[in-house]
């Protein structure tokens, strides 16, 4: 009878390690899922949130033309109602993350400019003047200034002497 007993002990303990082995799959295999199931989620939220920056980006940039011609217009009409437009648009597009790239006096940046014209000047590399404005969306250039830039006399004279070919 006491053999009887201890084998159903033994049974009965072997029986608990194996409830507690399976018992600590499924806990693996539940802890598992549930990191997968959130990595998943953190996926989909970023992948969301790329698709919502490139919309706004594509569409920043056709505004990019209209803000241009605002700021045309507004050397040429003096008119209060028409910088309070131009000033709110600007407003609403920096709300955004839109930012402009400063270059004027500055010393010319090849990743946030593009030159197009050389002017003779004391120093070399400055810009001189902006012709079309550069932006950032969020920290990233979406669009390059156009400017002039100032190359010293003595550079300019040996460009005209010694042209490349």
């Amino acid at each position: 009878m006491i053999n009887k007993s201890n084998k159903k002990k033994d049974q009965g303990e072997k029986e608990n390690d194996s409830l507690r082995k399976q018992d600590e799959e499924y806990k693996n295999k539940y802890l598992r899922a549930l990191a997968d199931y959130q990595n998943f989620e953190k996926r989909i939220f970023e992948e969301k949130e790329e698709i919502r920056i490139n919309a706004n980006r594509a569409l920043i940039m056709k505004l990019l033309n209209f803000l241009d011609s605002l700021d045309k217009a507004e050397i040429f009409i003096k008119d209060a109602s028409l910088k309070l437009v131009k000033d709110n648009f600007y407003k609403l597009l920096k709300e955004e993350g839109l930012e402009e790239i400063q270059m004027l006096g500055k010393e010319f940046d090849p990743y946030t400019a593009e030159v197009i014209d050389l002017v003779e000047g004391d120093k070399d590399n400055v810009v001189v003047e902006v012709l079309r404005k550069g932006y950032r969306l969020n920290g990233k250039v979406i669009r390059v200034a156009q400017v002039k830039v100032t190359k010293s006399k003595f550079q300019m004279s040996n460009q005209i002497q010694n042209p490349k070919r």
